[in-house]
């Protein structure tokens, strides 16, 4: 099967220059990034969270970019026939298509060239904003409204109704949602939300998704995403989320949520961000509780109170969750006003380099980690979250999982007690189903040992 996808969205336009690179940079090593990406987009709705499963499984699939006079057309080869209905390719991944096209041709060609590992800390921040401003969703004059929803890919039927039934709130009170785009607790708020926004006849709501070239796969694009933004790494994908977002929600999940949630406590222990109104709220159905306190217990006896004050916990309680964080952007409005800072873009927010710089989960590198409580909490937050980071790429990245294949689990050496803890949730996970979807048998892409 060949079909042929004109452009559409943020892509429809291009100048002869932007085709010429386009056509030089299929035709090199980005291609197959270019491929698998496009090809985990096609797989909306598929029920494996393998990258290597899903790469594998379209082994004939190949995507072509063709010059025409005022821009480009995708030439598909072999697509999945399930992004086809009645011999058209779904709207919504035509949409998707050309995001994909978009962010990857922008970093490949405006931001590959610079070296980061020399970058100031304001300067990755800005290669960041220059990514969302590219992909046009930063939008000026508009009020605070943006929500992010962190959450497993793999979750129960009942916390997945949860979700939903959060997202409907934040819709009736005409909020926007932010996700990693992908199934699950990514999923569920922006279902219901589309619910709420119909009720209330808003027009225009927003349901963003951000991803990466290592996860898309494995978490390809829901539906409902009407913005997508594919960042080249999981810590330009993090720190646009906190920047770009209002407020944060985390539902159930695995060693991703994990990741996230020690991302943003790591970032707002740091002392300038004392006063940054950035509400964080865990939540979920009553048969979450469990999960919540075991997240809670973990917090505490690794980065301890301190880090407690940045969150709060309501269970089974919706209306209540939407209520706080609709009571919050007002107060999100105030101080960005009162310190001159956008609303679209949180640049105040003080984000270490150590959060920002990308970190390759190998073999080599998860072993060296600093797992200690001798030093700072900031920094042992930044470090715990590398673990977790690792057992993701274990877990459901193409690159990860062939490692784990080639050369064994990961080790994980550190100080007794904050091993303890860590092998405690992770084994906590495993045993509530949340490291793989259901009917999957997971095997431990980590070893942890004590120093």
């Amino acid at each position: 099967m060949i079909s042929h996808i004109s452009p559409v969205g943020s892509m429809a336009l291009l100048s002869q220059l932007e085709v010429n690179q386009l056509k030089d940079s299929a035709s090199s090593e980005l291609y197959q990034l270019f491929r698998n990406c496009s090809l985990a987009v096609l797989n909306s709705g598929s029920h494996t969270d393998s990258s290597k499963e899903i790469l594998e499984k379209y082994p004939k699939f190949q995507i072509n970019v063709l010059h025409q006079e005022r821009g480009v057309i995708l030439e598909l080869i072999n697509p999945p026939e399930e992004a086809y209905i009645d011999g058209e390719l779904i709207k919504g991944m035509q949409e998707h298509l050309f995001s994909v096209l978009r962010d990857l041709l922008y970093v490949n060609s405006q931001l590959k060239p610079i070296s980061e590992d020399h970058l100031e800390s304001e300067k990755l921040t800005n290669l960041t904003f220059s990514i969302l401003r590219n992909a046009n969703v930063l939008k000026s004059g508009i009020e605070p409204s943006i929500v992010a929803c962190w959450g497993g890919h793999s979750i129960s039927d009942i916390e997945f109704a949860y979700t939903v039934e959060v997202g409907n709130q934040l819709g009736l009170r005409e909020l926007n949602i932010c996700t990693g785009c992908g199934p699950g607790a990514m999923q569920g708020p922006m279902k219901g939300a589309t619910v709420g926004h119909a009720k209330q006849r808003v027009k225009e709501g927003r349901y963003i998704g951000f991803t990466e070239p290592g996860i898309i796969a494995a978490e390809p694009p829901n539906p409902i995403v009407n913005e997508l933004v594919i960042l080249p790494d999981i810590e330009k994908r993090l720190e646009a989320f906190v920047r770009f977002s209002h407020s944060i929600i985390i539902f159930p999940g695995g060693p991703g949520t994990a990741e996230e949630l020690l991302y943003i406590l790591g970032v707002m222990m740091h002392p300038e961000n004392k006063r940054q109104p950035l509400p964080i709220i865990l939540t979920g159905p009553k048969s979450s509780e469990d999960y919540f306190l075991a997240i809670d217990e973990f917090i505490a006896n690794t980065l301890g109170k301190e880090a407690q004050q940045h969150y709060q916990i309501i269970i089974d309680d919706a209306p209540s969750v939407a209520k706080s964080i609709k009571k919050s952007m007002h107060r999100v409005k105030e101080y960005r006003r009162a310190i001159g800072d956008a609303y679209s873009f949180n640049w105040s927010l003080k984000i270490d380099k150590s959060f920002q710089t990308p970190f390759l989960p190998n073999h080599e590198n998860m072993s060296n980690l600093a797992l200690h409580h001798d030093q700072p909490k900031e920094q042992l937050a930044s470090n715990l979250r590398r673990v977790f980071s690792g057992v993701v790429g274990g877990n459901v990245k193409d690159e990860g999982i062939k490692s784990i294949e080639e050369n064994g689990p990961f080790l994980l050496t550190g100080e007794k007690d904050l091993m303890e803890r860590v092998d405690k949730l992770l084994t906590s996970f495993i045993e509530q189903g949340r490291m793989k979807l259901p009917g999957s048998a997971y095997t431990p892409c980590y070893k942890i040992q004590h120093q």
